[in-house]
């Protein structure tokens, strides 16, 4: 699954890797949680556009009747993520990017669980791929939501938890943002874990446990032993 991760890379290289020439104001997160904004890139309503968007981690279908639904719509498995109701219509016509630095996994050992923080070796941006959608919460009053897609763990990921989340590398964003191409063998291919060469994954402190916990010590390298 993913359940935390981070987005501290400054505004102005999100803007220069995801949407040049567009400004971005974003406060560095070290530890976003499900039910929180976070932000993704879309397709605009302007043909042949991208944008920014804040979107509440945690999809809502359009047909459901409470948002409380959205607490256990965080992700979105990558296998079946076509075909359940909750999520088929996201996934053929709402599709966006997440953007992230890193995220957390926890590893079971013995009676408890310990936090690891994953990243690319370089410290590159990167992002998920998700889906998202509206909700009408009241009249004239929209919500507009989103889930991340997991996978099966890559080698880096497979020592410390059962799936990943679904990093898209960045040849296939535009592929992934186009909201003509419609689910078939072009997006399928997508749909699986990206190569583990260029990760890398260590423990950290379990202060990332409480959802609040915020700052740089975050990401802090725990001792291993």
């Amino acid at each position: 699954m993913c359940g935390r991760f981070t987005l501290f890379t400054p505004a102005s290289r999100l803007a220069e890797v995801f949407l040049p020439g567009e400004v971005l104001a974003a406060t560095p997160r070290y530890n976003i949680a499900p039910g929180q904004p976070i932000l993704a890139v879309r397709a605009s309503a302007a043909p042949d556009r991208l944008e920014f968007a804040m979107l509440r981690w945690g999809l809502v279908p359009a047909w459901a009747r409470d948002a409380a639904i959205g607490n256990r719509l965080v992700n979105a498995r990558a296998e079946t993520v076509s075909e359940k109701p909750a999520f088929r219509r996201a996934f053929r016509e709402r599709r966006c990017l997440v953007p992230a630095d890193g995220f957390y996994e926890w590893k079971r050992e013995g009676p408890g669980k310990r936090p690891f923080y994953i990243r690319m070796k370089d410290g590159a941006p990167f992002a998920f791929a998700g889906i998202w959608e509206r909700w009408e919460e009241a009249p004239g009053k929209t919500v507009e939501t989103c889930a991340i897609l997991t996978t099966e763990p890559n080698e880096i990921l497979s020592p410390i938890h059962d799936r990943m989340p679904l990093i898209l590398p960045p040849e296939d964003y535009g592929l992934w943002l186009d909201p003509s191409v419609p689910p078939s063998d072009r997006l399928a291919r997508l749909l699986r874990p990206i190569p583990s060469g260029g990760m890398e994954a260590y423990p950290v402190g379990r202060a990332v446990n409480i959802p609040h916990t915020e700052g740089p010590s975050c990401i802090r390298p725990a001792d291993a032993g």
